[in-house]
Formats: C-alpha cells, sequence, structure tokens
C-alpha cells in the first residue's frame, strides 16, 4: 500500500489512505460472480491461502500517485467460470465503485489469479 489520496474542499482537506481503499476494493470484489475471495501468496513457499473477510485487503496492492488510484488484485476464482468474463466484470465494477467512493480516477487494475476452487 502506497500513498493517500488527497482532494481540497471550501471547508479544508480530504486524505483517504491507501488501506482505507484497498478494504472497500476486496469487500466489491467478493460480490463479484465467480470471485471465491482474496489470496495472500506465500513468496516462500509459493502456497497460496484464501483469505478471510477481515483481511481482504492483504490480497490487494494500492498505490495512488497524483490522486489516481491503481489496483492489483490477487484472487482466487470458482471452478468453471470463465475467467476472463469474471476479470472484466471486476474490473468495471470496482472502477466504477471505487471512483465513486473516493472521488478520484482509478487509473488501472491488474487481476492475479492465484487459484481456482470448487464451490458447493
Amino acid at each position: 500500500m502506497q500513498g493517500q489520496g488527497q482532494m481540497k474542499t471550501d471547508f479544508g482537506k480530504i486524505v483517504i489512505d491507501a488501506d482505507v481503499i484497498a478494504t472497500y476494493a476486496g469487500s466489491v470484489a467478493v460480490e463479484c460472480f465467480g470471485i471465491v475471495g482474496m489470496a495472500a501468496v506465500n513468496m516462500k513457499d509459493g502456497l497460496v491461502k484464501l483469505l478471510k473477510a477481515d483481511y481482504l485487503n492483504h490480497g490487494i496492492d494500492v498505490n495512488v500517485t497524483d490522486n489516481e488510484i491503481s489496483l492489483d488484485f490477487h484472487v482466487i476464482v470458482s471452478y468453471g467460470v470463465g475467467i476472463a468474463t469474471v476479470c472484466e466484470n471486476l474490473e468495471e465494477t470496482v472502477k466504477y465503485r471505487v471512483e465513486e467512493f473516493t472521488g478520484m480516477t482509478v487509473k488501472n487494475i491488474n487481476v492475479f489469479v492465484e487459484g481456482v476452487r470448487v464451490i458447493d
């Protein structure tokens, strides 16, 4: 997580921390069809772990530069879904909702599919 968004208003300044953006983006992402959840990758072992709802922001890297947001999502998708379609839906939904939430521009969204899970 890097940076923070800042906006000047008539009454002062609004500062949004990158962690807040990550938490919100993660909650939006897990609502998207075909997304099982956020993933944490252990670089040492190469193991992928499904994150619990309280730690969604750990599966997202946020970089804010000049009030433009870049997001990297590490996700686990449902078995049998069209990955390209699910990722496109994720990108469009997150872009719209995060821009509405923060008042800043989402410059780019990268989606890294770290695993596939069968949903009961």
